[in-house]
């Protein structure tokens, strides 16, 4: 079986989650046999993984009338232009190349997608990997909307990353309940976990790690933070990433006093990201909205503890992490609080969330989504 499917990122040129999904579930896939994949980036920079699949750049194909057209490679100011030249040349690629079916990876490609499936007559899964209610806190650009609902309504199938998305996706886009099906996302096992080790410090570690924007919840982090700092002076804070809300984070650090105690060290990725995990005591992610949130299943990877989000699809699936809402800082301050001064609770969270996220595993992911093209293949 052949998939032409469209995404927009891909390692190692990432700026989100929608990257490493993606190579998950493509790796996952092309374990399942007799599955090849043909995975069309609006710009490929040439270092990207095609052991098990081929990169098609949409900047390299020659439309008719314009030849070859430029792409970011990115989410720049003229997003929806870019949505809708990758449109163009998804109408080229539909007949051009031979495929059984079509994937698109969240709403950016969703046009790509439909276009591709009305030239061809073959059958379109797309895959929510987030929606615009997600993403706005229920502030939707109806832009995005139409795109999104759009997609929807022409899609054979939908895939989504958890349940809650899933049931996001019948109740705000009125889409029936039999054509929508929940993928949970996964981790690659680490290659060396030996290499990335917990150096004990002075002082107890607890992280943030991701974009700072109204979507993570960033200021419950801080606030939650203030109210650890009440009872203990041992403890720092690492809110590591970027995004719009950061200076409003840093403003708030300053307005709390507890800029001694808290670092911003910006993006980070790579080994970076997991010696960081490794390092600290706890992992946090306090979002307001997360189909899924794969970073908690890393930091356990490396034997953090972790403290989610009910608001998060990861907590359908991870029983050895602390789970609150959201908006309950003083949970979220408690939890911490009990994780820095408890060795034994330390103990139990490192070493059985270590063995539940090792039981996650894309291959699994990958069994689902070939399942799903036998479905609409069939038809």
């Amino acid at each position: 079986m052949k998939a032409l499917m469209f995404g927009w990122e891909f390692p190692p040129h990432i700026l989100g989650g929608l990257g490493t999904a993606s190579y998950g579930l493509t790796y996952g896939l092309a374990q399942q046999g007799d599955m090849e994949i043909v995975f069309v980036l609006p710009r490929p920079w040439g270092d990207e993984d095609e052991s098990f699949l081929r990169i098609t750049g949409a900047n390299g194909v020659d439309v008719p009338g314009r030849g070859c057209i430029e792409f970011s490679g990115r989410y720049p100011d003229n997003l929806l232009e870019e949505i809708s030249n990758y449109e163009q040349v998804a109408a080229v690629l539909a007949q051009r190349e031979s495929f059984d079916v079509i994937h698109s990876h969240d709403w950016l490609t969703y046009p790509a997608g439909a276009t591709a499936k009305r030239l061809s007559g073959k059958p379109l899964v797309i895959h929510v990997h987030a929606t615009d209610f997600d993403r706005s806190r229920g502030q939707v650009n109806p832009t995005v909307y139409a795109i999104e609902r759009q997609g929807m309504d022409m899609a054979d199938h939908i895939m989504c990353v958890s349940n809650l998305t899933r049931q996001t996706v019948i109740d705000k886009y009125g889409q029936p309940t039999e054509k929508v099906s929940t993928v949970h996302n996964a981790v690659f096992p680490l290659a060396n976990p030996e290499e990335f080790v917990h150096h004990k410090r002075k002082d107890h570690l607890v992280t943030f790690l991701g974009r700072i924007t109204m979507q993570k919840g960033p200021e419950y982090f801080v606030e939650a933070a203030a109210r650890v700092l009440q009872k203990t002076d041992n403890v720092r804070f690492v809110m590591a990433g970027s995004g719009d809300k950061m200076q409003e984070m840093i403003d708030l650090v300053a307005r709390r006093g507890i800029s001694t105690r808290f670092h911003f060290p910006g993006f980070m990725r790579g080994k970076q990201v997991q010696q960081l995990l490794a390092d600290s005591d706890v992992y946090i992610m306090p979002s307001v909205s997360e189909p899924f949130g794969i970073s908690p299943l890393e930091a356990m990877q490396v034997g953090c503890p972790s403290i989610i989000s009910y608001q998060s699809g990861c907590a359908e699936i991870l029983h050895h992490a602390i789970k609150t809402d959201y908006w309950d800082i003083d949970a979220m301050a408690d939890a911490i609080y009990s994780i820095v001064t408890n060795p034994a609770l330390y103990k139990s969270l490192s070493e059985e969330g270590r063995k539940e996220v090792n039981g996650i595993r894309w291959e699994d992911a990958g069994k689902k989504v070939r399942a799903v093209y036998d479905l609409v293949t069939r038809r």
